[in-house]
């Protein structure tokens, strides 16, 4: 029980998520959580280079 999660456990819970949001809804919620990723991403970047800026 290291915490690590194998290729069952992950196929497991896909099949879970389908079964409780169904695929119109898992899709949106994967769209939307691919955009929040990238705009942190993109967040951070800026949080990085936005004290060199000022100075």
């Amino acid at each position: 029980m290291g915490g690590k999660l194998g290729l069952p456990e992950v196929l497991v819970i896909l099949a879970i998520a389908l079964l409780l949001f169904g695929p119109g809804k898992l899709a949106d919620l994967g769209k939307g959580l691919g955009e929040g990723i990238k705009n942190f991403k993109s967040a951070i970047k800026d949080g990085e280079e936005g004290p060199e800026k000022k100075s």
